[in-house]
């Protein structure tokens, strides 16, 4: 298979990821509503490994790292991100957290060529920043509030998670993709885990409905809540697992460009679950998202 080809293969697997992804992460504020943060990333981490054990043992899959080292180091770095941009969200609104988060590609962009030397084209560096002035034209004049330290969090997420993604590349190419997915949401498990540990020791106060999402502590979780984690799972793994297939067929400072159709997908299921319309700035934000990565998959063709 050519680079080009790979390319368009890669976006494929990053449009499966983004359609699938952005439906289940609408469901979150229903989630939000009636667990904590940590026990929902626990309940969704058991669910997948058992997904995932009975994947293997029925169809003979490998799931066991050639190099558990480096899938660690990997997992740790998404985890980390993933944990920061939660924290993110308790201190900033949700819009300049994703901002930060989707500046990913531009230390994606800036490690490759510092650390690694890889000639970056004038195409990519034009589609980064079209991508990212489309982000901030679709997250509109909220994503410049919350000045101050926490303000830095977002960002630190953004450098965690295009770390991540040059990882899967370099240091795990030869693992599977279920072995890369397995060790990601292990690692938002084991967070989970610690969290609803801590929050049973220290119990912190917590608000009603959906803002009560960080700080609730551990509940016997009820029907309604063990069958929409059980959806956000099931989503989970199969976006999760594209995405990953994506980074393994492509160089990563183009996946990483692909990943902005993300923003445009969740806000389409938004209008379609929610009712809620995108305004001029947003429709000008997703015109640009787009623009950039049809941008990078026409040059890699």
């Amino acid at each position: 298979m050519g680079e080009g080809d790979r390319t368009l293969a890669a976006a494929g697997m990053i449009l499966v990821y983004a359609v699938v992804i952005g439906l289940v992460d609408n469901y979150v504020r229903v989630i939000a509503a009636q667990s904590g943060l940590w026990q929902f990333h626990a309940m969704r981490t058991a669910m997948i490994l058992a997904a995932i054990a009975l994947l293997a043992a029925a169809f003979g899959l490998r799931w066991r790292p050639l190099r558990p080292g480096a899938v660690a180091l990997r997992s740790a770095l998404h985890g980390t991100a993933i944990l920061i941009y939660f924290a993110g969200l308790g201190f900033l609104p949700v819009a300049q957290v994703a901002a930060g988060l989707f500046t990913a590609p531009i230390f994606v962009l800036l490690i490759s060529r510092v650390f690694f030397g890889q000639p970056l084209g004038p195409v990519r560096i034009v589609a980064v920043a079209a991508g990212f002035a489309g982000v901030v034209l679709l997250l509109g004049p909220a994503g410049a509030t919350g000045l101050g330290w926490a303000s830095v969090l977002p960002v630190v997420a953004g450098a965690f998670y295009g770390l991540g993604n040059i990882a899967t590349l370099r240091w795990c190419a030869g693992e599977s993709t279920l072995t890369l997915t397995a060790g990601f949401f292990l690692a938002l498990g084991l967070i989970g885990l610690v969290g609803m540990a801590v929050l049973s020791v220290v119990p912190l106060p917590v608000a009603e409905g959906p803002r009560g999402f960080l700080t609730r502590g551990p509940l016997w979780p009820g029907g309604e809540l063990i069958l929409w984690t059980a959806v956000q799972a099931a989503g989970s793994l199969i976006a999760v697992g594209a995405m990953v297939r994506a980074y393994q067929l492509a160089d990563a400072s183009r996946v990483a460009i692909l990943e902005y159709v993300v923003l445009p997908v969740a806000a389409l299921w938004s209008w379609i679950i929610w009712g809620e319309v995108p305004g001029l700035a947003a429709v000008a934000g997703i015109a640009l998202i787009a623009a950039a990565g049809a941008a990078i998959v026409l040059r890699a063709r």
